[in-house]
């Protein structure tokens, strides 16, 4: 099945749908090249007014050479070869792209990217001029400001029977799907999992990716009824197993220090015990809150390997640290990992929905592909395209470093301001991103100042920090986990986490401590108060005073709100 390929006079190109094509060339300037996405794409670089090339089905270009001979009649033909030349250099970056299927090195600019988005967009049947469509699904949209938010990619990705299939009336979408999968997954190589073969974008979130996994696994593993999960205190990981229809096997975690890690001997005795055909996987997680640090992959991978069960990583956002990046690429060196799942959002500051799912074998993650039911949504594979294009490699690595450095600013900032409120930076080094600032002092003096202080931060506008207190008892689907959102039953402190994602600046950190030590005072001075025993609101401080009318006053907007509502 041929399609055209349209980006301007300066080349024109078919794409042929067929995985099979070998690399070869066609007579004259044209080519024939193999993207990385593995879909061939002939291109034409003629630029003779009139010349039409025999290798391919040439699309109606924004401005071809008829075109611009044309407006020589009425503008300076000096003006119009300047402009010609302008093109060129923005055409000359798609083809790039197109040939090679790497992210550039160096990000594009708007124009090109608009460019670009609007000559893929066009070749989508819902923007053909005259099209007429007597479906069901024709790519209609009512609103006009909608059409434009998609940039007119109307028809998604995918077709019913496979996400990564080419849709035959949407051949600009299917590229741009081809794309997006062939610049993530050279992405994820630069970030240090340098052997991985295949990967996708899923229009979900992390943990509808991993139930997509475990459901796929499935059809391998027919009699398999049980996950072996070392204990993560994150309700959609845990979730995924359940939706899948399979029983966790919850593994408790051990205490190294203040580190909570993976407790190999019991993973290994749990499979033992159930029987390797009776385990569909073991489901390990990499990026974690403090004093969680990330499982010894390493290992798991041999245990999976030798009891010939699979595993499936949880690398929600992980992409980010290459510390995380290098346990999977030592865990499938060593041993065995099937796949790995990180989110979209963590890793590419885009907005939230969307999800890469990479491996090893070619094979079994296009199957997981083909058990995606139905076509998707392009919005996640459109944005991660336009992030990755307009920062390029290098920028993206700058993100990255820059990430490190804002660790270790965070952690001399909080290890600190810590100190001086008598308390303690835990003692974390195998966790890359996530940082615990313990809260004995304030467990000490009444229960509830530790979830007080997480409250004031957040009317503060801190988000992302979270307080952890002693006790606490959550229900997850039937399944009742003591000490939640600690990781294990019995932690020995309340601590406060705080972490350094992709993203975070300077002044974030600067302004975080300012507001942090804010709130640590007005506690304290509240605890001062009330070990004096006065209880007389005129001993009270000007601090605390202020923190009461501005509870007062959230509150009463509150009920407002619910009022109108």
């Amino acid at each position: 099945m041929l399609q055209s390929v349209s980006f301007g006079y300066t080349f024109w190109g078919t794409l042929r749908m067929c995985e099979n094509e070998t690399q070869k060339f066609g007579p004259g300037c044209c080519r024939t090249v193999r993207a990385a996405s593995g879909v061939p794409v002939f291109l034409c670089v003629c630029v003779r007014p009139g010349v039409h090339c025999s290798n391919a089905t040439a699309a109606t270009a924004s401005m071809n050479p008829e075109s611009f001979a044309a407006g020589e009649r009425l503008v300076s033909p000096a003006y119009v070869r300047q402009g010609c030349e302008a093109r060129r250099t923005h055409e000359h970056l798609i083809r790039l792209l197109l040939e090679q299927g790497k992210c550039p090195e160096d990000g594009w600019d708007e124009s090109t990217l608009e460019l670009f988005l609007h000559e893929l967009a066009i070749m989508d049947s819902n923007n053909f001029l005259g099209n007429c469509g007597v479906g069901e699904r024709e790519g209609r949209v009512a609103s006009a400001l909608v059409a434009r938010r998609h940039y007119r990619f109307i028809h998604g990705i995918g077709r019913s029977g496979d996400i990564s299939a080419v849709q035959p009336k949407a051949a600009g979408s299917s590229l741009l799907n081809k794309i997006t999968n062939s610049l993530v997954l050279d992405i994820i190589k630069m970030a240090g999992v340098h052997s991985v073969t295949n990967c996708f974008v899923v229009p979900m979130a992390t943990g509808m990716s991993l139930t997509l996994c475990f459901l796929t696994l499935r059809h391998k593993r027919p009699k398999a009824k049980y996950i072996i999960w070392p204990r993560i205190d994150q309700k959609s990981c845990f979730k995924s197993m359940i939706t899948a229809g399979f029983e966790p096997v919850v593994i408790e975690n051990v205490l190294e220090g203040d580190e909570l890690r993976t407790d190999l001997k019991a993973v290994e005795a749990k499979i033992q015990e159930l029987g390797s055909d009776n385990v569909l996987c073991v489901h390990s997680t990499t990026s974690c809150f403090a004093p969680r640090v990330p499982d010894r992959l390493e290992e798991l991978a041999l245990i999976c390997a030798s009891y010939g069960v699979p595993h499936i990583v949880n690398n929600a956002y992980g992409l980010q640290s290459s510390k995380c990046m290098h346990l999977i690429q030592q865990g499938a060196r060593v041993g065995r990992i099937d796949a790995f799942v990180q989110s979209l959002d963590k890793n590419f500051m885009v907005p939230v929905g969307g999800a890469i799912i990479a491996g090893f074998n070619d094979f079994f993650i296009q199957e997981i592909s083909k058990m995606y039911p139905g076509r998707a949504s392009a919005s996640p594979s459109l944005d991660v395209l336009i992030t990755l294009l307009s920062l390029g490699s290098n920028g993206y690595k700058k993100l990255l470093k820059e990430r490190k450095e804002m660790f270790s600013y965070l952690s001399i900032q909080l290890k600190k301001l810590a100190e001086a409120y008598d308390e303690r930076l835990l003692h974390t080094p195998h966790n890359p991103i996530s940082l615990a600032v313990t809260l004995k002092t304030l467990d000490e003096h009444r229960d509830k100042a530790v979830t007080q202080l997480g409250s004031m931060l957040f009317t503060r506008q801190v988000s992302g920090a979270r307080v952890v207190p002693l006790g606490a008892v959550q229900t997850v689907s039937g399944y009742t986990f003591r000490g939640f959102m600690s990781h294990t039953n019995d932690y020995p402190c309340a601590y406060l986490n705080a972490a350094s994602a992709i993203g975070m600046k300077t002044q974030d950190v600067d302004l975080f401590i300012k507001r942090l030590d804010k709130c640590f005072k007005i506690v304290r001075k509240e605890q001062n108060r009330e070990s004096d025993g006065s209880g007389v609101d005129n001993d009270k401080t000007e601090d605390v005073v202020i923190e009461e009318m501005g509870l007062k006053l959230e509150n009463v907007l509150l009920d407002k709100f619910e009022d109108s509502s």
